[in-house]
């Protein structure tokens, strides 16, 4: 059975309060007895809840992170980065998801101000300008993904959605595709939508007609939908540009079920160059997302506006780059 702070303040013949005081160095503890309790600690292998010191004390070492999915292979690099780079700076480090869903925001939010966090990084786009409100009137640090604009309190970083397809729709010209379709996402998220309308203004640049533009839900699944409608479309694309590599192998698989060859019959693009893209057949052509880099600085934006007397956000860039692998091939 765990030692409790109870177990200690009977030992020491003491409050429970002179413990904490004497753990903490709060309060009016005589030398005398702060060595009489920290000796019984010693003896018994007591140990303090540190978040609960942390909120005595009024200084929590807490950060929290907030995605959209767990499941989706963009996230978890982020995570460990984020995780990482949070230890560096002496934080904890809790989480929530939102799978897409306004209302699980609302409660990931509520249990980070519950948590009392310093600060939080928030990757996905379920998010009101309330809630924002509501988190930085307390004073904590916010990092957003492709959200919001830099202000107190707040930091964001930008991913350029509109090179990184600009840079797979010109790759696929170069390669003689003149029809060309998307598989998308979710139109409530602003960062698929901004990917789609990058798709639409990269073809009309090349004064070509955008094709089909499908919707998906940014999984597998939606992947699988859309490829069966590539199926049915005449004539048909010879590629098709997919909102996130989750996507684009649903579209392959759908293709390849039914017979088609990638990429000698239609070339698939993803984006975000999760660690799938290296080993589905044939392997993606995608863009690359330094998610690394984004935890990091997520991490490292939040230690400085939580840190800084005068907490003022500044927008971070993220690049994007094309990375060319099997999936793509001269058109039919």
């Amino acid at each position: 059975m765990a030692v409790t702070i109870r177990d200690v303040a009977k030992r020491s013949g003491v409050s429970t309060a002179t413990v904490s005081h004497a753990l903490n160095g709060t309060g009016q503890v005589s030398r005398k007895t702060r060595q009489v309790v920290l000796a019984v600690v010693r003896e018994l292998g007591y140990f303090p809840n540190a978040h609960a010191r942390r909120l005595a004390l009024h200084n929590s070492k807490t950060l929290g992170m907030i995605v959209s999915d767990i499941e989706n292979p963009f996230f978890p690099d982020i995570m460990k980065s984020f995780q990482t780079r949070a230890r560096h700076h002496g934080y904890d480090v809790i989480w929530s998801d939102t799978n897409y869903d306004p209302a699980r925001m609302q409660r990931a939010a509520e249990e980070m101000l519950q948590h009392q966090v310093r600060g939080v990084a928030i990757m996905t786009s379920e998010m009101s300008r309330q809630l924002i409100d509501e988190i930085t009137r307390r004073r904590i640090a916010v990092t957003f993904l492709d959200l919001g604009s830099a202000e107190k309190y707040v930091s964001t970083l930008r991913i350029d959605y509109s090179s990184g397809v600009e840079q797979v729709v010109r790759h696929l010209f170069q390669l003689g595709h003149r029809r060309m379709a998307f598989a998308g996402g979710r139109v409530t998220l602003k960062s698929n939508m901004a990917r789609q309308q990058a798709y639409v203004d990269s073809m009309k640049s090349l004064n070509l007609d955008p094709g089909a533009i499908l919707q998906g839900d940014l999984r597998f699944s939606g992947g699988l939908a859309a490829g069966h409608e590539v199926l049915k479309l005449r004539p048909m694309p010879t590629a098709v540009v997919a909102v996130n590599d989750l996507t684009a192998v649903g579209v392959m698989k759908a293709l390849t079920t039914a017979g088609a060859r990638v990429p000698e019959d239609v070339s698939v693009a993803g984006f975000d160059n999760t660690h799938l893209a290296e080993y589905v057949t044939p392997t993606l052509t995608t863009v690359e997302i330094h998610r690394e880099l984004l935890g990091r600085v997520a991490a490292d934006a939040l230690h400085q506006l939580s840190s800084a007397s005068d907490p003022q956000g500044e927008e971070v860039p993220i690049p994007a780059e094309l990375v060319v692998r099997a999936s793509t091939g001269p058109a039919a």
